[in-house]
C-alpha cells in the first residue's frame, strides 16, 4: 500500500489562522486568535510574525491583527483566473438595474461556496454578503444549484425537465429573513462554472415579485453561459427570440 504524503504541520497552522479572520471580525487579537484557532499564544505569535514577514499578516498599532496585502493580491489573482468578471460584472449590474435587489456569483470550494462576485442593491435593507464571504452549501437556492446541476453538460441544451426547474427559489433556508432566486453558469470547458443569484429580504420576495424576477435571473444566466460557450440556454433562447417576435 502507497505511503500517504503527509502535509506540512506549520503550514497547517498558518493557514488556520488566516482563516480565522473573516468579514464580520477583519481584525484580531493574539488571545481572539489562539482561542479561535485552539493553538497557544506562542504557537500563534511564532505563525504571525512568520505571515507578517510574508506580507499576508498586518500588525496594527493596538497589537491587534489583520489580513495583509499580499493575501489580498492572491485573492485578486484567484479572480482572475477564471476569467469571468468582465463577462459577470455587467450581467449582475443590469440584474441589480432591473429588479433592485442584490446579485451574487458563487462557485463551488469543496463543501462550501464562495461569493466570487458581488454587486449590491442600492436599497437600504438587503442581504448582506460580501466577496470573499463563505457559506453553507446545502442551504439558499445558490448552493442548491451548484449541488443539482454539478453533472450537467454544457454542451447540450436543457431537457424540458431542467428548464421547469429553473430558476431555483430559497425562501429563508439559510437566514428565515433571507430569500433568493439561482441559476446555473456553464462554461463549455469547465462545465458547472457556479451559480448566478438574485437575493434579498424575504418580505419583498412575494409571489409576484418573484415570477418577475425569474425571467431576468434566466436572461442572465443564459447571456453568461452563451459568452462561456455552453448551449445549455438555447431551448431557452430560442423560446425568447420567438415570444419576441410574437
Amino acid at each position: 500500500m502507497p505511503v500517504k504524503t503527509q502535509g506540512v504541520d506549520a503550514v497547517k497552522k498558518a493557514l488556520d489562522i488566516l482563516r480565522a479572520f473573516s468579514q464580520e471580525q477583519p481584525t484580531l487579537s493574539l488571545s481572539e486568535i489562539s482561542k479561535k484557532t485552539g493553538y497557544v499564544k506562542s504557537t500563534a505569535l511564532r505563525m504571525l510574525i512568520s505571515l507578517e514577514e510574508s506580507g499576508f499578516i498586518t500588525a496594527n498599532a493596538d497589537k491587534t491583527y489583520s489580513v495583509g496585502s499580499e493575501a489580498f493580491r492572491i485573492g485578486s489573482l484567484y479572480q482572475k483566473t477564471f476569467r469571468l468578471e468582465a463577462v459577470i460584472r455587467p450581467v449582475m449590474r443590469d440584474m441589480v438595474n432591473g429588479t433592485g435587489e442584490s446579485a451574487s456569483f458563487f462557485r463551488r470550494e469543496g463543501n462550501q461556496r464562495i461569493c466570487l462576485f458581488r454587486e449590491d442593491s442600492a436599497q437600504a435593507l438587503r442581504e448582506h454578503v460580501a466577496e470573499g464571504d463563505v457559506v453553507a452549501l446545502d442551504r439558499g437556492a445558490a448552493g442548491r444549484v451548484l449541488l443539482e446541476f454539478s453533472d450537467t453538460n454544457p454542451l447540450r441544451p436543457a431537457t424540458p425537465e431542467m428548464v421547469a426547474r429553473l430558476p431555483v427559489i430559497s425562501l429563508g433556508e439559510r437566514d428565515p429573513d433571507i430569500a433568493g432566486v439561482a441559476v446555473p453558469i456553464l462554461s463549455a470547458t469547465s462545465g458547472l462554472a457556479g451559480a448566478l443569484t438574485l437575493s434579498g429580504p424575504a418580505f419583498r420576495m412575494t409571489p409576484e415579485r418573484i415570477a418577475a424576477m425569474a425571467p431576468i435571473v434566466i436572461a442572465g444566466g443564459s447571456r453568461i453561459s452563451a459568452a462561456l460557450g455552453s448551449t445549455f440556454y438555447e431551448a431557452w433562447r430560442q423560446e425568447s427570440a420567438v415570444g419576441a417576435i410574437r
